[in-house]
């Protein structure tokens, strides 16, 4: 199945030359390469238009590397998620929003950005200029956990890889509830269908397992959904581990049979999201 004009990639990485861009010592991982060249050359494979570039936690609070590859490619083609600093000034966050990044992503499973103890004063600090905060958690149970919490949040949120709810804990699980409690009750909160394969018991090709899953927050709020390739899928190094992408795609596309509907994950949300010019 082909993707529509306008596709829009909502989570991936970029390692270039650590010399060029080094990797801060505490760090959770050691990238094994994934140059924008083969970025963009997967994205020519698979016929997506657009990206969302997450500034990776192994560059911690230095976005050069994610300001250069939108740079690269334009703003009409590329957006960034940033890693900040606690006390990050109003003026730093312009610069970035100058150049093209519009959230900031938090994380409790790794080094390199801060966690939810960051979720107010990043609000704050973010609110001024419509980004949102990027939430990556360590367990599926934090969502759960911290459900009042995050519903009072005065920021928009993004959720990771499905708030890394698996297929085990299916629909009707206390994750999955607290999850789309989160879309229902606001609507300034987003799900990315990123990563899937960290998250499913049966695996490729079509990772049915996690269906369920997403077809029941597609149909809480199918206008909230946004679909990400994870590429080039960090802490998967070996060959055999590293998942095929058109395949990847092809699962989310199973879970989205209707027409309109994959128009609204892969093109309409994501313009809406990240601030891209809308496809006629």
């Amino acid at each position: 199945m082909s993707l529509p004009p306008g596709t829009v990639d909502c989570h991936c990485h970029v390692f270039e030359d650590p010399a060029r861009y080094p990797l801060i010592e505490d760090r959770s991982y050691t990238p094994n390469g994934g140059s924008l060249d083969d970025y963009v050359a997967m994205c020519e494979a698979l016929g997506i238009e657009r990206t969302v570039q997450v500034n990776a936690s192994v560059y911690g609070n230095d976005n050069s590397i994610t300001a250069y590859v939108i740079a690269k490619l334009g703003q009409h083609r590329a957006r960034g998620v940033a890693g900040l600093a606690a006390d990050a000034t109003e003026a730093q966050i312009g610069r970035l929003h100058e150049a093209g990044f519009r959230g900031v992503r938090l994380s409790t499973r790794v080094k390199g950005y801060g966690g939810l103890e960051r979720l107010e004063s990043m609000a704050a600090r973010v609110k001024p200029f419509g980004w949102h905060l990027q939430v990556h958690f360590g367990s599926s149970t934090e969502i759960a956990e911290h459900a009042d919490h995050l519903v009072s949040i005065d920021a928009p949120i993004v959720f990771d890889h499905f708030a890394r709810v698996g297929a085990e804990q299916g629909p009707d699980s206390p994750p999955a509830r607290a999850l789309i409690r989160q879309l229902v009750e606001r609507d300034d909160r987003w799900v990315k269908f990123s990563s899937f394969y960290k998250l499913s018991v049966d695996g490729p090709p079509g990772f049915a397992d996690m269906a369920p899953l997403a077809r029941a927050i597609v149909a809480a709020r199918p206008d909230r959904v946004v679909w990400g390739t994870n590429w080039p899928h960090p802490h998967m190094f070996a060959p055999a581990r590293v998942p095929d992408d058109g395949m990847l795609f092809d699962a989310v596309a199973g879970w989205l049979p209707d027409a309109g509907i994959r128009q609204r994950v892969l093109v309409d949300n994501p313009a809406q999201l990240y601030g891209f010019a809308a496809r006629a």
